[in-house]
């Protein structure tokens, strides 16, 4: 599903320019993940469907529709995947697929930020699922990097317990060592997965407004994604900050974003073929 945001964000962007972006890309690839797997996997297998856009979430009522929708998505029982849109839709998301009730739900966000502003933008969802009710000792950001957040923010994450792993442990450890450890904080809790590719270098995502030089590279951004998500617990994902209007001409911010949607899908297809107890969401 879409969520076309972009008003609320700090940084101008046209990131409601970007699912459909993703959408066209997606055309460029194939169903087969042979590096995945013990001999590959095909998620053309997967029943699959795309809900289209919610229209205009950055509205006076934005929240509350895209809320609205979600929650009749949920009643599905499928893995569900927003496509954004800047990081506010992380708000919406996970009130809509894991709330309202956040007092056992958990989230891992892979982003350079820890998005814990005040007011309501793209740089303060995390902000708004505490005040929601989302224990902080629930919530584990990867990817956090330095000269990108204030020592308050800092400051503010600690004090909530949230469990932090920087860009700089990224660079010392196996992406699913790192998604491991994530996991393990979360446990058996409902799980939302918020990835903001301002994790990555900027060399990688030039379409991001907020990347920069130093970061994860683009086959460990696909690594971590597709590690959570082959954890059943993890329910639903975002793909955020890319601004496809902004992109190099090569396409290959919103190329990876797609990418990154289709690892996704290939461990949501992983997940009954090499463990049948465990089905997917």
């Amino acid at each position: 599903m879409g969520v076309p945001s972009s008003r609320r964000s700090i940084s101008p962007t046209n990131a409601h320019t970007t699912p459909q972006a993703v959408r066209e890309t997606l055309r460029k690839y194939s169903t087969w993940a042979a590096h995945r797997g013990p001999g590959g996997v095909d998620i053309g297998a997967l029943i699959a469907a795309d809900n289209a856009n919610i229209s205009n979430p950055d509205g006076a009522d934005g929240f509350e529709r895209s809320v609205a929708i979600l929650r009749s998505v949920r009643q599905r029982d499928a893995f569900t995947v927003l496509l954004g849109g800047d990081n506010s839709v992380t708000y919406a998301g996970v009130v809509g697929m894991l709330g309202p009730d956040l007092s056992d739900a958990a989230l891992i966000t892979l982003d350079a930020h820890h998005d814990l502003r005040d007011g309501w933008s793209n740089g303060s969802p995390v902000r708004q699922l505490l005040d929601a009710g989302l224990p902080g000792r629930n919530i584990v950001q990867v990817g956090i990097a330095g000269f990108a957040n204030s020592k308050a923010y800092h400051d503010r994450a600690r004090e909530a317990g949230i469990r932090v792993i920087s860009r700089e442990d990224c660079h010392r450890r196996p992406a699913e060592d790192v998604i491991a450890e994530a996991l393990s904080v979360v446990g058996d809790r409902p799980t939302y997965l918020d990835v903001d590719v301002d994790v990555c270098d900027r060399a990688v995502v030039p379409g991001c407004p907020a990347s920069s030089p130093g970061g994860l590279s683009a086959d460990y951004l696909r690594d971590l994604v597709f590690h959570a998500a082959s954890a059943p617990q993890v329910r639903a994902m975002d793909i955020t900050e890319v601004d496809a209007a902004a992109d190099a001409p090569d396409g290959r911010t919103v190329r990876l974003a797609a990418l990154c949607l289709l690892e996704a899908a290939a461990a949501v297809a992983l997940r009954t073929t090499t463990a049948p107890e465990r089905n997917q969401s």
